[in-house]
C-alpha cells in the first residue's frame, strides 16, 4: 500500500524547485549545511545506533551530541542482518535489539530529543525489512510526526523508489542515496535522481569501518559527483580519528563518523555488556574533539 497518487501531486516536496530552478531551502538539513557554508566550513555527523546499549543511555547520548559538536545527526534503526555494516555497528544492532529496541521506541527517542532541541536534523539510517515490517505508509507518517529529517535505506535502489522514497519526500522527508567508488558515470544520475539534503559518498569499498579512507581519491570522487549535483556532499565509511575528519573536511561538505562512536561505547561497557559512568562521557568526548577538528582547520 502506498500513499496516495494526489496527496503525491499536492505535497510540497523539499527538493522541488523554484521559478529559477534552484531547490528550495525549506528543510532542517538544507538550512543547516546553508548555515555550515555561510560559517565557512564541513559539517560532522555522527552516527549513533538506536538503543544501544540500552535505552535510557541512547537518549542520553543523543540528546548530549549536539552540545558536543555533532550538526547532523543519523540514528541508526536496529536490525538483525546489516550487511553493508562492519562488526562495530552489527554489534551496535545486536546490543540494541537485546535491550528490546523496537522501530516505534526509535522514533519516539527522536519525538522526546525534538521536546529540547528543534533545529539538529536527524537522519534514521538503515534497511528496508524493519520498515517493511512496521509498515511503509505508517513509518513515513510516524516519522514526520516524530520530527525526523531524512531517511538512508541502504537496501532500496532508485529502481524502487515507488515502494518508499517517493512517499517519504512527498510527506516531506529528505531521501539521501549513497555513491560509491564504484559508481560510475552511467550510475550516478539514477543514484542522484530524487535525492535531496545531501548526497553519502561511501570513501571505500566494502564494509563500515573495515578501511581507512584514500584521501586523494575521495577527493577526485567527490569533485565528480559535485559536477553532476548542487547538493552538499558528505563522506563517510572509515573516519575514525580527527585527524582524518579534517583530511576529507578540506573537499567534502560534511564528515560521516560512525564505528569510531559505537566502538567507544562497546569499550565503555561492564564485563556484562551494560553501560557504566563512562559511556555517556566517552562518546561525548570523542564527538567534541572530533568537532573541534572540524572547527579549527
Amino acid at each position: 500500500m502506498r500513499l496516495p497518487r494526489l496527496l503525491t501531486e499536492l505535497t510540497l516536496r523539499p527538493h522541488e524547485q523554484d521559478e529559477n530552478g534552484d531547490h528550495m531551502k525549506d528543510t532542517r538539513i538544507d538550512r543547516r549545511f546553508a548555515a555550515l557554508k555561510a560559517e565557512g566550513r564541513a559539517g560532522l555527523v555522527t552516527f549513533v545506533t538506536a538503543g544501544d546499549p540500552d535505552i535510557d543511555t541512547a537518549r542520553k547520548i543523543l540528546a548530549g551530541l549536539p552540545a558536543a559538536g555533532a550538526d547532523i545527526i543519523e540514528l541508526g534503526m536496529p536490525f538483525s542482518d546489516p550487511m553493508a555494516d562492519g562488526p562495530a555497528i552489527q554489534a551496535s544492532s545486536l546490543r540494541a535489539l537485546k535491550a528490546g529496541q523496537k522501530m516505534g521506541r526509535t522514533l519516539e527517542m527522536v519525538a522526546e530529543f525534538r521536546k529540547s532541541d528543534d533545529q539538529t536534523p536527524i537522519v534514521l539510517m538503515g534497511y528496508y525489512n524493519p520498515i517493511y515490517v512496521y509498515g511503509s505508509d505508517r513509518f513515513v507518517a510516524d516519522a514526520v510526526t516524530a520530527g525526523v529529517d531524512g531517511l538512508i535505506v541502504v537496501d532500496v535502489p532508485p529502481e524502487a523508489d515507488d515502494e518508499l522514497c517517493l512517499p517519504a519526500v512527498a510527506a516531506g522527508l529528505n531521501f539521501i542515496r549513497l555513491a560509491t567508488p564504484t559508481t560510475d558515470a552511467k550510475r550516478l544520475p539514477k543514484v542522484l535522481n530524487n535525492t535531496s539534503g545531501f548526497v553519502y559518498y561511501v570513501s571505500i569499498t566494502g564494509i563500515t569501518g573495515a578501511a581507512a579512507p584514500d584521501v586523494n581519491s575521495v577527493h577526485r570522487q567527490i569533485a565528480r559527483i559535485k559536477e553532476s549535483t548542487a547538493l552538499p556532499v558528505a563522506v563517510g565509511f572509515g573516519v575514525r580519528s580527527p585527524e582524518q575528519a579534517r583530511a576529507l573536511a578540506e573537499v567534502a561538505d560534511a564528515v560521516v563518523v560512525g564505528s569510531a562512536i559505537v566502538t567507544e561505547i562497546e569499550k565503555s561497557l561492564d564485563a556484562e555488556g551494560r553501560a557504566t559512568s563512562g559511556t555517556v562521557p566517552g562518546v561525548l568526548d570523542l564527538v567534541k574533539s572530533l568537532a573541534a577538528a572540524l572547527r579549527n582547520r
